[in-house]
């Protein structure tokens, strides 16, 4: 008899410790801390202007502002855009905070048709590959 009175005592004990069990393995597990991101290398205060409509043979001007947000020393190497476009860069060391621009000049005189054009900037910096660290901006127009 004292079976009889130990075993519905056991499976009640059995029952418990395994719902006790499978709660502890369903417990959501602590919130992981978001990852560091880099910030960015730099900072455009646009990296798109559009035109608009330009008349064959017209000359524009604008420019591009950036911030060096990196935390280093930053060096231009060497700007590339399309023969229609001059762009005049710092030269110098731009240091963190410091502010560079881009003055562009298009000329649409060899131009048939509408494009959009872009413009490469290659910094002396490297990324941590060895790799130059390379932006883009560019415009737009319509012929």
């Amino acid at each position: 008899m004292k079976l009889n009175t130990i075993l519905p005592f056991l499976t009640l004990l059995i029952c418990l410790a395994c719902n006790t069990a499978q709660q502890a393995q369903t417990s959501p597990a602590p919130p992981t801390p978001p990852a560091k991101t880099k910030p960015a290398f730099v900072t455009w205060d646009k990296k798109l202007i559009e035109l608009g409509k330009v008349k064959r043979g017209e000359k524009r001007e604008m420019f591009f502002e950036f911030t060096n947000t990196s935390g280093q020393d930053i060096q231009i190497d060497i700007v590339d855009a399309c023969s229609c476009t001059t762009v005049d860069f710092p030269r110098g060391v731009i240091t963190p905070g410091g502010k560079g621009k881009l003055d562009v000049v298009f000329d649409s005189t060899e131009k048939e048709a509408s494009e959009t054009i872009g413009i490469t900037v290659v910094f002396k910096n490297t990324d941590e590959n060895g790799f130059q660290k390379i932006e883009s901006v560019e415009y737009k127009f319509e012929l």
